[in-house]
């Protein structure tokens, strides 16, 4: 198995999902050769948190990794000793386990700890001062970072805003993804060989640290896209009205209305050229896949953490807004032997974790909230929920979300503000809060009650909030007057 990862990447970067501009030939035809999946969500649009869920097949709440460990708020940093993670349960069963790139699960253990090969790569960015990228590039005569041009906004309080894009005085070959992609191959030859050898099987997963902000990129990709061919998303119509109001307040963060329009373009340009680069180092790692001869036997799996906001709805990076740009990601599937297929279903990141097991024939059952794919992989026709539940907990501060996409609606419960409530059928860019409207009471009744009864079964405590604001009607099984741990009855 090939697993290829990639942090903050929004779906509609890719030529396999409609982008006309941005050149991905390498994952466009990965997805005209496999299972390309138009509806699929991250439990929870931050890095650690949805890269835990992945680890372990659970939402965040049960696996209780919540928050970044640069901007945590209090939260655990660490998985709990014994928790079921797929790589322990592949090399149970005989695997060998490659990780080369990102890791950002934890402090206190690393990749190795549950059981990866290849360097200890930590961090939310990518890490240049690491000795092995040190290594890398003194082998090769190659210059170190160096950046110029930088591309901030300004702060409310007059100071300089975060650092969003540079111009990186390296060549490609010397760039971090370059580095990661090279790592990779020499370790797929590594497992190729074993394999041909004595038969063991191999998981190996590339895990960019981009395109996450800032977009460090050199000449040939800053420059790529021109940005008078860039359409800024429609959202930057944002008003926030009707909004909770952190939304706005989280725009001025990331300083977006000091930017010009021609900056906002400019600065989407450089991020389709940092997925075009991304692309292309993808490229050398399926070329070696078909070099050592194993592309027919090996399983193929690209995706991505979660979104960003790039302007849309005048924000940046990501944080506590449950829109679309940042919770649907990129999600293809290529399984040896099955035809291409394009699936509709509403599926998450933890899919994944069941469908890894799966393909190893391991037992799929610890891995709570994952379901497999396979049965979509392969085609068939399956009965598969409508829905999908996400949660968010917090980024620069604690921050509890709820979310239900369910048919053509989405549903955020915000314990602080306002309630949110989109048809995307007619909204495909969530810029009017339907919560109120009394045209659709019956829509937000039935999905409120339908998330209350969704978490209530799960475990996760979030429903005692609703049960004493949200319209989830008269069949609770909570009832505040008793004593905690009387029995209740579920009322008539």
């Amino acid at each position: 198995m090939l697993f290829l990862m990639t942090d903050q990447h929004r779906l509609d970067t890719l030529g396999a999902y409609g982008n006309q501009v941005v050149p991905t030939p390498h994952l466009d035809r990965l997805a005209a050769t496999g299972a390309l999946f138009r509806r699929c969500y991250t439990p929870t649009a931050i890095c650690t948190p949805a890269r835990a869920s992945l680890l372990t097949g659970q939402q965040p709440f049960r696996h209780k990794l919540l928050a970044n460990q640069e901007r945590n708020v209090g939260y655990n940093e660490d998985l709990a000793p014994g928790t079921f993670t797929f790589p322990q349960a592949l090399r149970n069963v005989g695997y060998a386990c490659g990780l080369i790139g990102k890791w950002h699960i934890g402090t206190e253990r690393n990749a190795a700890s549950y059981g990866f090969d290849g360097p200890d790569l930590p961090g939310w960015h990518n890490p240049v001062d690491h000795e092995d990228y040190q290594a890398y590039l003194a082998e090769r005569g190659l210059p170190p970072v160096s950046t110029s041009e930088e591309i901030r906004g300004i702060y409310p309080n007059g100071r300089p805003g975060n650092l969003l894009a540079a111009r990186l005085h390296q060549p490609v070959e010397a760039t971090f993804e370059a580095y990661l992609a090279t790592r990779a191959i020499d370790m797929l030859r590594l497992y190729a060989e074993r394999y041909t050898r004595t038969g063991r099987p191999f998981f190996l997963e590339l895990s960019f640290f981009g395109p996450h902000l800032p977009y460090l990129l050199p000449d040939e990709y800053f420059d790529l896209i021109d940005p008078a061919e860039v359409q800024l998303p429609a959202s930057v119509a944002e008003t926030f009205e009707g909004k909770p109001a952190v939304q706005r307040k989280y725009s001025d963060h990331w300083a977006y209305d000091t930017f010009s329009l021609h900056q906002s373009r400019k600065l989407i340009a450089i991020y389709w050229g940092y997925v075009a680069l991304i692309d292309a180092q993808i490229g050398r790692v399926l070329n070696a896949l078909d070099e050592v001869g194993l592309t027919d036997e090996t399983a193929v799996f690209f995706t991505a953490d979660h979104g960003e906001f790039t302007g849309a709805h005048r924000l940046h990076d990501k944080g506590p807004a449950m829109y679309e740009d940042i919770y649907r990601i990129p999600a293809i599937i290529r399984v040896p032997g099955e035809r291409p297929t394009t699936r509709d279903e509403l599926v998450l990141l933890t899919d994944f974790t069941a469908t890894i097991l799966d393909l190893a024939e391991v037992d799929t059952s610890p891995a709570v909230d994952s379901r497999t794919l396979l049965p979509l992989v392969r085609g068939d026709e399956v009965d598969w929920p409508d829905e999908a539940v996400c949660e968010f907990h917090g980024h620069h501060f604690p921050y509890v979300q709820r979310m239900l996409r369910a048919g053509s609606y989405k549903l955020v419960v915000n314990p602080e503000s306002v309630n949110e409530l989109y048809d995307l059928s007619s909204d495909p860019d969530e810029l009017r809060n339907r919560y109120n409207d009394p045209t659709i009471a019956d829509v937000r009744d039935r999905l409120v009650q339908r998330l209350y009864e969704i978490l209530q079964a799960r475990g996760d405590n979030f429903y005692h909030w609703m049960t004493s604001t949200d319209p989830i009607g008269s069949r609770t099984t909570l009832n505040p007057s008793r004593a905690p741990g009387e029995t209740t009855q579920s009322r008539p």
